[in-house]
């Protein structure tokens, strides 16, 4: 298991450069994943199994403890994503099919990558697991709910349609990863070090996949979807952390809220784009992938060397903000 610890230290740390150079093989040769796309659900059920594996009940309490801080982060995951998704890709005047993407990626859940982020942020972890947790467990209502409000009458989608797939690649593992978790504690401490690892390697796949089959697109409008994912990423964790500072969070919660904000689901995007509209809607989320790991990764370790306990006592307003 030392040997699987040290393998899953080194794809988390270059994580962000194996999904750059899968896309880029991807992109010279195209027909050699030919059918890949079939596959990016199935390949987000086993992400999710994973996640759920990780997660305990004990990963809920802060539900009761402070409501506020987790109803804001929340809600900033929801409002503020979607909106700047819709907003970015009518800028810059993207076409519909890749529209429908940008709001995907907006409408989806936080990603399990932000836990990681946030830890090495020095933010407050416990706030950012139980934003991914509930943000996810809410995703079978709300990511159908806005993609139907904000693409409105540009591209035909169910929403119905939509919610079943939710249901069926994240809630359904999810949940079957917990109960795993709670039935056979022992068996899940074995392999849990290997679920990073699953992790890289499905949205590694998810990645090849989209790029695949999209190629044509992304050669001809790579540059402006690039631009228009930065803006969304960087836009999301300078509003989240604006809304922690804003509300009187203690710094350590502003920095989970900025990266939960910040750092999307992309690959669930990417599997409903594919699914629901074409590889060419998903394409937004697979560059999101990579790059939201590159500006998390930036971010974290600006962060990591910058003090929180100092701050957060100078703002005594913050405690009270946090504990109604």
């Amino acid at each position: 298991m030392n040997t699987v610890r040290k393998i899953s230290t080194f794809v988390g740390r270059w994580f962000a450069l194996i999904v750059l150079v899968a896309g880029a093989v991807a992109l010279a040769t195209p027909s050699t994943f030919d059918g890949w796309a079939a596959q990016v659900p199935l390949l987000l059920q086993i992400i999710m199994l994973g996640m759920g594996m990780t997660l305990r009940p004990s990963d809920f309490a802060i539900i009761g403890r402070r409501p506020w801080a987790l109803l804001l982060g929340v809600a900033a995951q929801y409002t503020l994503m979607p909106l700047l998704g819709w907003s970015i890709a009518h800028l810059l005047g993207l076409s519909a099919v890749l529209t429908a993407g940008m709001i995907l990626v907006g409408c989806a859940p936080g990603g399990t990558a932000s836990n990681v982020m946030v830890f090495l942020a020095r933010g407050d972890t416990a706030l950012s697991v139980a934003m991914t947790s509930v943000s996810t467990l809410l995703a079978p209502v709300m990511t159908p709910l806005l993609v139907l409000l904000l693409i409105g009458e540009d591209l035909p989608v169910s929403g119905k349609d939509l919610f079943v797939s939710i249901v069926e690649i994240v809630l359904v593992p999810v949940l079957l990863g917990l109960v795993l978790r709670l039935l056979l504690p022992r068996l899940i401490e074995r392999v849990i070090d290997v679920l990073p690892l699953i992790s890289v390697a499905g949205i590694t796949a998810v990645v090849l996949a989209v790029v695949a089959g999209s190629a044509s697109t992304l050669l001809s409008v790579g540059l402006l979807v690039v631009l228009a994912v930065v803006l969304h990423n960087i836009g999301g964790l300078a509003l989240g952390y604006a809304v922690g500072r804003v509300c009187g969070m203690p710094v350590s919660s502003r920095r989970a809220i900025s990266i939960e904000v910040g750092m999307q689901n992309s690959g669930l995007a990417a599997a409903l784009a594919t699914v629901h509209f074409s590889p060419a809607a998903a394409l937004p989320a697979a560059i999101f992938s990579v790059w939201h790991n590159v500006s998390g990764s930036i971010l974290a370790s600006y962060w990591s060397r910058r003090p929180t306990e100092a701050e957060d006592v100078a703002s005594p307003e913050a405690t009270s903000a946090v504990n109604p």
